[in-house]
């Protein structure tokens, strides 16, 4: 059997028709960067967010770097973050001009562990980002405490976690500012490139709405230096259809995640992902841990299972950030998991006999010796 990593085809294909529908409406309007169709997905996203406002830009990355400016994040300033996160959460915060100190994970949730925190802040600590990792908030009541002690900014990096929530809080709604990636394997996927930020603060959106457009407040009238980090039309109106379908389509990553989880209770070698109390967990990724990593996906490539890793450097690690002085082991936590995770096949459309075969299959790696 071939059980696809990812399968946008079968995602989409119910859709079609009201994506032709959507393209046409744009198409007729003539609008293709902002306009109506991104206001009316920028309403729609901020009520599923329980927020206020919501501003489309072009990217997560530009989500996270425009909320740093706009909270008044720059050189000079540190902000602490996660290493187990994908590049774009350092880049930002780089982008903006400030530098990023990292804190280890917690080994169960793999999102920040709040009590590293108090280590890591010094007096040009600015923000906190913390990172909701695969689709599971982190533990927001210890560091949004901690913010308010040390007068912080927080800031949350919600690009996997579209429709999770901690105490039924919704993931993006609980710091100044939540950072959303619409990238395609997103559970909120455009077709294309996307992101947006959400926020019950006005000024907060107005300056990102500025920064976004160049800092332009009207035509050709700058009051600041800005970028073009505008959402496509197109996109917008693509993601308000999707929207409709998220919460259904996050029941069935859930259910997904119980069959998997029940199937590896047998199997002590695999540790599966863990759901804290505080969360519904959206399963972005369903991330399994094994030792000798390579070896189990080898034998699952072998048996058309296909799988991935996120993420297999730590960002304190990558070569990028080499002159911000981390080595081996300053954060043992976070340099384990990345040893040990392996990603398996995670959407809406699995059925459940393509699941039941990716845990045999898991199962028989595991079983043939190569954990040894």
């Amino acid at each position: 059997m071939k059980v696809p990593f990812l399968d946008l085809k079968s995602h989409h294909a119910p859709l079609r028709e009201e994506f032709d529908a959507a393209f046409r409406r744009v198409l007729d309007t003539g609008v293709f960067a902002g306009g109506p169709a991104v206001s009316q997905f920028e309403e729609a996203f901020a009520e599923f967010c329980n927020c206020e406002h919501a501003v489309g830009l072009g990217s997560g990355t530009e989500a996270v770097w425009l909320a740093l400016l706009a909270c008044g994040v720059g050189p000079g300033d540190e902000v602490i973050t996660v290493p187990s996160t994908f590049m774009a959460t350092a880049e930002a915060i780089s982008y903006a001009g400030a530098t990023p100190v990292f804190v280890d994970v917690d080994e169960r949730t793999y999102t920040m562990n709040p009590e590293q925190l108090a280590g890591a802040v010094t007096k040009r600590t600015k923000a906190i980002v913390p990172v909701h990792l695969f689709g599971q908030m982190a533990d927001m009541d210890a560091i949004l405490k901690f913010a308010k002690e040390h007068r912080l900014i927080v800031i949350e990096d919600a690009a996997q976690a579209h429709g999770a929530e901690y105490k039924e809080h919704p993931a993006g709604s609980m710091g100044q500012v939540g950072c959303f990636s619409f990238y395609p394997g997103k559970n909120l996927g455009a077709l294309g490139e996307a992101g947006a930020v959400v926020t019950n603060n006005t000024q907060l959106r107005d300056t990102m709405r500025t920064l976004r457009d160049h800092g332009q407040d009207r035509k050709y009238h700058h009051s600041m230096v800005g970028w073009n980090c505008r959402m496509d039309a197109i996109q917008a109106a693509c993601l308000e259809i999707k929207l409709r379908h998220l919460e259904a389509g996050n029941e069935l990553r859930r259910a997904h995640a119980r069959r998997y989880s029940e199937g590896f209770t047998r199997t002590e070698e695999v540790i599966a992902p863990f759901e804290a109390d505080y969360s519904r967990h959206v399963y972005h990724v369903y991330a399994i841990r094994v030792k000798q990593r390579d070896e189990v996906m080898h034998q699952l490539e072998s048996k058309g299972v296909s799988c991935g890793v996120h993420y297999p450097v730590p960002v304190h690690l990558q070569k990028a950030y080499a002159e911000l002085g981390y080595g081996s082991g300053d954060f043992p936590v976070a340099e384990q998991i990345a040893e040990e995770f392996i990603s398996l096949p995670m959407y809406p459309e699995l059925r459940n006999e393509q699941i039941d075969y990716v845990i045999d299959t898991v199962n028989a790696a595991v079983s043939t010796g190569v954990m040894v």
